[in-house]
């Protein structure tokens, strides 16, 4: 299409295989949006487009994602408010009729597969490096590596005796955000393994406008690790930090989930593909070990039950 339409915060530029969102940096723009400043969102990310009246003389072009393909709002797992939503266009009500023939040049690139999950992340999340500033400590994310720096002027005994952490992506299923708006908010890393119950044996290798006013607990990731096997309480859990006011707002904590998710999901990838690639015919202890390794797989939830059944076969064929 090649056109924009400028609406309240943000300009929507059409290009043949994607629309490319830009958000104001104005002092009346969400500051979740304008921490995001512009996104590009593939037409096969999107499941659906809608126009609805708004508030005050206005109407909301919104183009809504499939499921499992932005990673920021995984991460957020309906916790945000629609003002901060990044897939609305808010424009003044004299233009719907403009606003509704974009809506239709939209709804007509949608493929046959907008009504699927997506099956991989299709937007791109936030860059690291990032850090933000929790109650009780410093996060940061270098892109392989997550760190908590503990505060002792918050964090909780159980944080101080296991010391400050470091946890390596590849070593995660998955990431917890409840917002900081929500009652006793925080970011939770998911572990692959299982861990000591006892947080002392664990070892190492803000108000927003944004959020609702009453968060959701959510897992964006299946976890590997029984819940009763860690901290029932977040700020007893060196995997974790909590927010407060002023501590881990929606624009600094939720893209930094949304990184971690990402590259989560990207590492754990590299595995499950070699695992899945066909070897030709081996030696029997050598495809019951390959069997065994995909049946671990299955059970991590890093491999689909489909997926595990047609290997599992293929291996067999082999013998």
């Amino acid at each position: 299409m090649g056109d924009v339409l400028a609406g309240i915060h943000a300009t929507w530029e059409f290009d043949a295989d994607s629309v490319l969102i830009r958000f104001e940096r104005g002092i009346r723009t969400p500051r979740l949006l304008q921490s995001l400043r512009e996104r590009r969102v593939p037409h096969a990310a999107l499941s659906s487009v809608t126009l609805t009246p708004g508030k005050r003389g206005t109407v909301v072009l919104r183009a809504v994602p499939r499921p499992g393909a932005d990673p920021l709002l995984e991460a957020a797992a309906g916790q945000l408010k629609d003002g901060c939503d990044p897939y609305r266009l808010v424009l003044p009500a004299e233009r719907e009729t403009l606003a509704e023939y974009y809506a239709d040049e939209l709804r007509a690139r949608l493929g046959p597969e907008a009504g699927e999950p997506a099956d991989r992340f299709l937007v791109a999340a936030p860059e690291a490096p990032m850090h933000f500033k929790a109650y009780d400590g410093r996060a940061s994310f270098d892109g392989d590596r997550i760190s908590f720096r503990w505060f002792w002027t918050g964090a909780s005994s159980e944080k101080w005796k296991a010391g400050d952490q470091t946890f390596p992506v590849t070593e995660l299923s998955g990431v917890e955000w409840r917002s900081p708006e929500a009652f006793e908010g925080y970011l939770r890393l998911v572990p692959r393994v299982p861990a000591p119950s006892d947080p002392a044996s664990a070892t190492g290798a803000g108000s927003s406008a944004c959020g609702p006013g009453a968060g959701l607990l959510t897992s964006t990731a299946p976890s590997a690790q029984p819940l009763e096997a860690r901290p029932a309480r977040a700020d007893q859990d060196p995997a974790a930090v909590i927010f407060g006011l002023g501590y881990g707002p929606v624009h600094e904590s939720l893209p930094f989930a949304a990184a971690v998710l990402e590259s989560v999901r990207r590492k754990q990838s590299a595995p499950v593909a070699a695992a899945l690639v066909s070897a030709g015919r081996r030696d029997p202890a050598d495809i019951a070990e390959r069997i065994r390794h995909l049946g671990e797989l299955h059970q991590a939830g890093l491999v689909t039950d489909d997926e595990f059944s047609a290997k599992k076969a293929q291996l067999l064929a082999e013998l």
